[in-house]
């Protein structure tokens, strides 16, 4: 992980682009008096929204069981489907 200050990224931001593309380095973007930002690869975004998406999902799951374990389940018959004949 690199941190490099606003100035330095503006003067040589193909430089920094390709070692996040090539060498998968994540950039900290310092800025005097502003939030600071983070630069990553299009491919860690991606696996960081599906690691995030994928959490969602688990703790949803994890919800639904524990309302079942708690009696908070509702029992239904199967309803048939008599399109395909």
């Amino acid at each position: 992980m690199l941190a490099v200050n606003y100035s330095t990224i503006r003067e040589n931001l193909k430089s920094y682009c390709d070692k996040v593309t090539d060498e998968h380095e994540t950039v900290i973007v310092t800025r005097k008096g502003e939030k600071n930002v983070v630069i990553i690869s299009l491919e860690e975004w991606n696996a960081l929204s599906k690691a995030a998406r994928n959490a969602e999902y688990l703790s949803m799951l994890d919800r639904s069981f524990e309302q079942l374990r708690s009696g908070k389940g509702v029992k239904h018959e199967l309803i048939e489907d008599n399109d395909n004949e």
